[in-house]
């Protein structure tokens, strides 16, 4: 599907000057981020409010998914200095709360768990209060690398779904939709008190029953956090657009999301993995407290 954006995309033009100082401030540093990356929509109004998604093991991903932006082939040896220079960038901008994705390295044995692992560490030795969300690849479905990751305690972990299992073979082709709910499930079990969450984009050829099927699936691995937006084609090279989603329907996925159980739901057509990350963070952790102190009041009878 071609053509002009339904209206309920249309956005205000970003300030130009604060486009090129966050620009700056990344290539001075030689850091990446996603939001350049995916060609997100949202790239100005995160900037705006000085917040962004780190992507840390270089911008070239060895997978093919034909939904992502993220150039493809084969990347550069990982950048030891970069947990460092990502430090910094988050000190420059005052983050309380730092989102990190990466590309998904193959290549590696690790799958580059102990990069992710560092730049963690670095960001939790800084200031205790800082919370970290990181969005994971698979790790090939390796456990190893999933346990160094969680050790390290970041206070969210992601691991986007995407798409519906159907799709998979066009969307994903080098996932596994099993594999990915399986390290929901594995981090969960290595860490209870571990914040999960994933997203799905609507719009790729899905119905809506497979939908709903995915989304009770995620909460079957006591996934808490949902982002669900809509796909828009990087390029015409890229899987089409099936559908645009009217608002309406994602409102009515956030009420079916929170009915079956997930502390929060962000479900809108410009919704991206990091939409309001810290907002949902915060939620999330507030509910996890109420609940340890539930069960410690319990455990006192």
């Amino acid at each position: 599907m071609t053509g002009r954006l339904p209206l309920w995309f249309k956005k205000k033009i970003p300030d130009p000057n604060v486009l090129t100082g966050m620009k700056t401030l990344f290539n001075t540093l030689s850091l990446h981020t996603i939001c350049e990356s995916a060609l997100c929509p949202n790239l100005g109004d995160c900037f705006h409010e000085g917040t962004a998604t780190f992507l840390i093991l270089g911008n070239i991903c060895t997978r093919n998914c034909t939904f992502c932006a993220v150039e493809k082939g084969i990347p550069l040896p990982q950048d030891e200095g970069e947990p460092e220079r990502l430090l910094k960038a988050a000190t420059i901008m005052g983050l309380r709360h730092v989102v990190i994705t990466s590309v998904t390295r193959d290549d590696l044995p690790d799958g580059g768990a102990v990069h992710f692992a560092r730049t963690i560490s670095l960001l939790k030795e800084m200031d205790k209060v800082l919370s970290v969300e990181v969005l994971i690849p698979d790790f090939g479905g390796l456990l190893n690398p999933l346990e160094i990751l969680v050790n390290t305690q970041p206070d969210v972990l992601n691991h986007n779904l995407e798409t519906v299992p159907r799709l998979y073979p066009e969307v994903r082709p080098k996932a596994d939709f099993q594999r990915s709910l399986r390290l929901l499930k594995q981090a969960k079990e290595l860490n209870r008190s571990l914040i999960t969450k994933s997203g799905v984009m609507v719009g790729l050829g899905e119905t809506k029953e497979e939908l709903a099927q995915t989304m009770a699936d995620l909460r079957a691995v006591d996934c808490d956090l949902l982002t669900i937006g809509q796909y828009l084609q990087p390029s015409l090279a890229h899987h089409p657009v099936a559908k645009y989603v009217p608002p309406e329907e994602f409102r009515e996925y956030e009420r079916v999301g929170i009915a079956m159980g997930f502390v929060d739901v962000a479900s809108a057509p410009l919704v991206r993995s990091s939409y309001k990350a810290e907002k949902l963070y915060e939620k999330a952790k507030k509910v996890r407290l109420t609940n340890e102190l539930m069960m410690k009041s319990d455990g006192t009878k």
